[in-house]
């Protein structure tokens, strides 16, 4: 009885033995992930008439888009804003180059937003504009101003009652000669502030109030553009 009683747990012991599993290493201090760099625009170029690319139409023509490689980056999103109408669309390319449809004789501003896989950390190009070309364009419109002072959305503190607004204007041509200011707590302002040929112009406030502005650019040939709305609030 003794010899049948160690036959029978012997294959058990097997079994036990053989289902054990050793521990799975862990490295408590893995390597973090890079994060991506921002790529370097190449084309279209900046302020510039965009004169290449394929004429699909009497409105519209196709542009292959440039950009630099950047560093751990797996992706880009090519993001494109149409500076008449304002609307925005992004295209997502795993190489440097991306083609879209665009209209002719306008204008666009366009960046890149470089991605990786395992962040989600991104990192933002520049932001170019440029005029895509029409046909019988002699002279462009300039571009719509971009704010400089104050910022969008932000909180400024006045001197004596006094803010000093500053924006940047650009034209393919180089002929811009002025900038009506529109200013006021309307959301749709609509009072001029001022004319001038500079890139500031001061204006009167009183704390607690939220201001709005706009900037129209103006050239030699009659041709205007109007900016977006900015807002801020006087404390």
């Amino acid at each position: 009885m003794k010899l049948i009683y160690k036959l029978a747990i012997l294959p058990v012991f097997l079994i036990l033995s053989c289902g054990k599993t050793e521990p799975v290493s862990v490295d408590p201090d893995p390597d973090p992930v890079p994060d991506p760099l921002a790529a370097i625009l190449v084309f279209p170029d900046n302020n510039t008439e965009c004169n290449e690319g394929d004429v699909l139409n009497e409105t519209q023509s196709s542009v292959t888009f440039r950009w630099n490689a950047s560093q751990n980056t797996d992706t880009y999103e090519l993001n494109l804003r149409n500076l008449n109408n304002n609307n925005i669309s992004q295209t997502n390319a795993t190489t440097n180059e991306a083609t879209i449809t665009l209209l002719r004789g306008t204008p666009y501003e366009w960046f890149i937003v470089s991605k990786a896989n395992a962040t989600e950390v991104t990192a933002s190009s520049e932001t170019w504009k440029f005029y895509n070309q029409g046909p019988g364009i002699e002279n462009y419109a300039p571009f719509p101003a971009v704010v400089i002072a104050p910022l969008r959305g932000s909180t400024v503190t006045s001197t004596g009652g006094i803010i000093t607004l500053e924006w940047n204007g650009s034209d393919v041509d180089n002929d811009i000669t002025e900038f009506d200011i529109l200013f006021g707590t309307e959301t749709t302002p609509s009072t001029l502030l001022g004319t001038t040929s500079d890139s500031t112009i001061d204006a009167t406030v009183v704390s607690g109030q939220i201001y709005y502005w706009r900037v129209i650019t103006m050239d030699s040939e009659q041709n205007s553009s109007e900016s977006e709305i900015f807002e801020f609030r006087v404390n």
